[in-house]
């Protein structure tokens, strides 16, 4: 068993196409298949499951791959080692971002790189946060962009910028016309929610104090949604509000922004965090794409004193 057989099953999961997997690994099908096969030999177990369509790793081919992977993590590290003394900045970074940051901040990503950082391969991903935190952990990703804290102690978080949270009314809702808004004002049947797997729901129910009950009179959530956008919409054709963050209420049209509302007598915020292993060792391309997501902030989400009013996930 070798480094490259261990880069092969890994091509072969993330592809569940031989063919596929043995283009991008530079080799040919029957080649990629003979040292899988010998793999599968040595160890005396089926890493792949061939009769099904797309291949699919068995059951103990998955704890393998996921071997493989920390494996490979750990080996690439020795080279990211020598890189950081030497203080080369070349190379891949692979960024995951939270669908709630990802369209507002991947366009000034991509811009900033390609204009001062063309020695940086950025490749940008968006997923949950727990699928994220998931491919750090296997080293699929170099590191992720959400919101934390996270308090996890085999991750590292460098907290980045702070946006506030703004309601976004009906504008058929005229309980909800004053400039500021009181939490206390707010009948929690009236408000719209992404979907449980978004963080962003879970500061906004902590924010709202809304925690779901086990009641069947407790119906407030009517419909649940994947993107703010879609739950804007509902809000514009439909009675009530939902909870958006700083940054997507700076993005909406002239015409919506009037249909935000401030909280009144508080102030509630996200911490947005570029997390990575602790094990990770190029700190000198780390601070690079730091460099690159602060400079693509308002300068205004970047104050420190913000931290003291950060609704916790």
């Amino acid at each position: 068993m070798n480094i490259q057989q261990l880069e092969y099953i890994i091509a072969v999961d993330n592809f569940r196409h031989f063919a596929k997997a043995a283009e991008v690994c530079c080799i040919t099908q029957p080649t990629l298949s003979m040292m899988i096969q010998k793999m599968e030999e040595e160890l005396g177990a089926k890493i792949f499951d061939r009769s099904k369509h797309p291949v699919a790793p068995t059951a103990i081919g998955k704890l393998i791959i996921d071997q493989a992977r920390i494996c490979l993590k750990y080996f690439k590290q020795i080279k990211d080692i020598v890189d950081n003394e030497q203080n080369t900045t070349k190379g891949t970074f692979k960024l995951g971002i939270i669908p709630t940051i990802a369209p507002y901040l991947v366009p000034a990503i991509l811009e900033k790189q390609n204009s001062k950082y063309k020695d940086i391969e950025l490749i940008l991903k968006e997923s949950t946060t727990n699928n994220l935190i998931n491919d750090i952990q296997k080293g699929i990703l170099d590191g992720g962009l959400m919101a934390g804290p996270l308090d996890r102690p085999e991750l590292l978080e460098y907290p980045l910028y702070y946006e506030k949270f703004y309601a976004y009314v009906s504008p058929l809702d005229e309980r909800y016309a004053e400039k500021e808004i009181d939490l206390d004002d707010i009948d929690i049947n009236d408000v719209w929610l992404l979907e449980n797997e978004h963080c962003l729901r879970g500061q906004i129910e902590r924010l709202c104090q809304m925690k779901r009950k086990a009641s069947a009179e407790n119906i407030f959530i009517k419909y649940e949604s994947g993107s703010i956008d879609t739950l804007i919409h509902i809000v514009d054709y439909n009675h009530g509000i939902t909870i958006v963050p700083e940054m997507h209420a700076m993005g909406l049209s002239e015409d919506k922004q009037e249909n935000l509302r401030a909280f009144k007598n508080m102030t509630a915020v996200r911490e947005v965090c570029l997390v990575v292993s602790k094990e990770y060792v190029r700190s000198a391309m780390l601070q690079i794409i730091i460099e690159i997501i602060k400079s693509s902030v308002p300068k205004s989400m970047q104050n420190p004193e913000l931290k003291n009013y950060v609704v916790n996930l």
